[in-house]
């Protein structure tokens, strides 16, 4: 009975986490409260949870407090573009100027006179595999500011499958570990924009959902105003908690490919007429680079609402990719495909080098086919992927890629497949 009795007083007074239950000796350690006990495995728990309730975790691009002296002047940010982008220095430009004039809407508050700078909203336009959306992430390192990069092809009008347009601002929140005050500083990327365009000029008269509707819901986010986000994204409900977020300030950048444009900006040229007049004033047109000739009215030929043109003042292109450019790309940027592969087989101690005639044979391939800078790497992908699978396992410390070996590799798959890249 005794012996009883003193097993129950020992279980009674046995040190155990207030929290999981776990006793001292199954613990690393406990801490002792005034009426009870936390161990160091639920103090870490409690520590993370807190961090992520408050945003006290918010990364240092969104901590950081803009000072005219430290911003990045529009010179240093297109040399910061050059490293990772090949050519395009119009649209570099453009971007350049405007994520500066950016910084300095945000810095406007200091001032003590009536002017108020308003935001100019961009829209770039150009093929496939020019760049755009590179040039969106690529930037995106060197800012101060929230940035996130959205595709409008998953966007639908309130109510249907898709995202509502609010998803955009969930994004931004995100990335902004929901610090609303700094997520109304941010940049937001709008790619595939022309995938949004309705599908004539003239305006819809049955339900365009993914179209028409989804650029009158864009009018309010890129004008300015304060719309009410669902923190977690997805549908708005009755009961749901909203956060308010003012749009004025954010900058809005779309990029687009606009497939077919061409031809609305022939059209407008008069490329197409007959004459002997009409003929020695499009003799002087570039045939091979039309975009550089585009204007708001030819996006309004092509689909957007005038209101939409209206809200992108900044309207830039981005030129055609020729042979020189294409041969730049494939070894020269700070993260060039090659570099790439060499990377990686550098991982395995392996030394792995191309063969000049292999490089130009790539180029040549993605030329011929109209791949684009995005088809180089499915060209070297193709090549690569048997001696990637191999070398690892064969333990050689150097390998050498030659014009024939590239050759046989190719002949082996459908080329065709590659176009769809």
């Amino acid at each position: 009975m005794d012996d009883n009795t003193k097993t129950t007083k020992s279980s009674k007074t046995k040190k155990r986490c207030s929290f999981c239950g776990r006793a001292e000796s199954e613990v690393n350690f406990l801490i002792t409260g005034m009426n009870g006990y936390i161990c160091d495995n639920c103090a870490t728990q409690a520590y993370e949870i807190t961090q992520e309730a408050l945003g006290t975790a918010a990364s240092s691009v969104t901590g950081e407090k803009l000072n005219m002296d430290e911003l990045p002047r529009p010179i240093e940010i297109k040399a910061f573009l050059d490293q990772y982008v090949i050519g395009q220095d119009g649209a570099k430009r453009f971007l350049s100027v405007s994520v500066y004039n950016h910084y300095k809407r945000l810095l406007q508050k200091d001032s003590k006179d009536d002017v108020e700078i308003e935001k100019s909203n961009i829209v770039m336009v150009g093929s496939t595999g020019t760049g755009k959306t590179l040039l969106a992430r690529t930037i995106a390192k060197l800012l101060h500011v929230p940035f996130t990069i959205v595709d409008a092809t998953v966007l639908t009008e309130a109510g249907y499958v898709g995202e509502d347009i609010e998803s955009i601002l969930t994004r931004l929140l995100q990335v902004a570990d929901y610090n609303v005050k700094e997520a109304e500083k941010g940049i937001v990327f709008i790619d595939e924009i022309d995938k949004i365009a309705r599908k004539g000029d003239n305006p819809s008269i049955t339900r365009d959902v993914s179209g028409e509707g989804v650029q009158q819901g864009l009018l309010k986010l890129l004008e300015g105003s304060v719309v009410n986000v669902p923190p977690q994204g997805g549908r708005k409900h009755p009961d749901q908690k909203m956060i308010s977020v003012n749009t004025k300030n954010i900058l809005f950048i779309c990029g687009g490919a606009f497939d077919g444009i061409e031809k609305k900006i022939a059209q407008r040229l008069n490329a197409y007429v007959v004459g002997y007049s009409a003929s020695r004033e499009t003799n002087s047109l570039d045939k091979n680079n039309m975009m550089q000739y585009i204007a708001p009215q030819d996006l309004k030929s092509f689909g957007l609402i005038p209101e939409i043109i209206g809200r992108l003042p900044v309207l830039t292109y981005l030129e055609p990719l020729d042979r020189s450019a294409l041969r730049a790309i494939l070894t020269e940027p700070k993260n060039s495909i090659i570099k790439q592969y060499l990377k990686l087989f550098e991982m395995d101690d392996v030394k792995l080098t191309f063969q000049n005639e292999v490089l130009e044979y790539v180029v040549d391939k993605a030329v011929e086919y109209k791949l684009g800078a995005r088809g180089l790497r499915s060209i070297v992908e193709t090549i690569m992927m048997d001696v990637m699978f191999e070398i690892p396992s064969q333990g050689k410390k150097e390998y050498m890629v030659t014009l024939d070996y590239a050759k046989a590799q190719l002949e082996k798959v459908n080329m065709a497949r590659l176009q769809t890249a």
